[in-house]
């Protein structure tokens, strides 16, 4: 047989670099529970700002009410492998690339506020909905915007590769409002940018407003006001296709359910003091999440 001519190593090579990008990085990942009882970790993506889902504390750790429903998510993990040692590696991700890296395999499930839609039901799986929330602006105390309306001609921020950046642009083109609206790289920033008054308003899930009013140097410099818009689920984010480990995750969130320690823990983080500076949050479950709890749904929104 003759051997083939470097042209046809070419072409073979090309064909394979081809055929690697045309394979999903997720369809090149083993299931998660494998990945973890072949490699003893577990790696459990956080937000930084994302109080009080995940978030860094005063000790400049994850923690928060997501983060800690991870946490029985990773005692469940152990069981099923038999891993009892198995180590979680944890991963600060943004807004922006939270969706590649567990698709690529670099995180395997993410505790934050991440909203569960259908669009990015294509690329991710989420678990049973464990929060509803809705879109409104935070502004300092003085600021004469108290509703969507009043937005006209102001300078607005949302966070970059959210739903509510989104929401916020299709709002200014469906009223006309004809406001500017800026991208800034996490929640963190977008409040800066209203405390610094580079923008007017940030337009962002009321829960992360509140969050962050709360953990400001001086809460009552801000208000979250406006009419709610566009409920929407939160989730934790999983792997798609990976339907053992989706399992565990339901399973481990309908036990907590079940047994009430999920009403506790909403107290803990949304009704009572929480750190670093020890504000109440004041929030309420909402009717749409009373109602999942007995449904027990992962529908997304639209």
């Amino acid at each position: 047989m003759r051997a083939p001519t470097c042209s046809a190593f070419a072409l073979t090579s090309t064909l394979a670099l081809l055929f690697s990008l045309a394979v999903p990085a997720s369809a090149q990942t083993p299931p998660t529970l494998d990945k973890a009882k072949a490699s003893g970790t577990l790696t459990v993506a956080y937000r930084e700002s994302s109080i009080p889902f995940s978030y860094l504390g005063g000790d400049a750790q994850p923690t928060g009410f997501g983060w800690e429903i991870c946490q029985r998510i990773v005692n469940e993990v152990k069981k099923s492998t038999g891993r009892a040692d198995l180590k979680v590696a944890t991963q600060s991700v943004t807004s922006q690339n939270r969706i590649p890296l567990l698709v690529n395999g670099t995180i395997d499930i993410e505790c934050g506020s991440t909203t569960n839609n259908s669009d990015r039901a294509k690329q991710v799986a989420f678990a049973i909905n464990y929060f509803y929330t809705g879109t409104r602006l935070l502004v300092k105390s003085d600021s004469p915007i108290k509703a969507m309306a009043d937005l006209k001609g102001k300078k607005v921020v949302s966070t970059a590769g959210t739903t509510n950046y989104q929401v916020m642009r299709k709002l200014n083109a469906d009223r006309n409002l004809g406001f500017d609206l800026l991208a800034a790289k996490d929640h963190a920033e977008s409040a800066l940018l209203v405390q610094s008054s580079r923008a007017d308003a940030f337009g962002m899930d009321d829960i992360l407003l509140y969050g962050l009013r709360a953990s400001a140097q001086n809460p009552a410099e801000f208000a979250v006001v406006g009419e709610a818009i566009q409920v929407e689920p939160y989730a934790i984010m999983l792997r798609k296709d990976d339907p053992a480990f989706k399992k565990l995750v339901d399973d481990t969130l309908v036990a907590l359910i079940k047994s009430g320690e999920f009403e506790t823990l909403y107290k803990k983080w949304f009704q009572s003091p929480i750190p670093p500076k020890n504000i109440n949050l004041g929030a309420p479950m909402s009717q749409e999440l009373r109602d999942n709890l007995k449904a027990l749904s992962d529908k997304p929104a639209l």
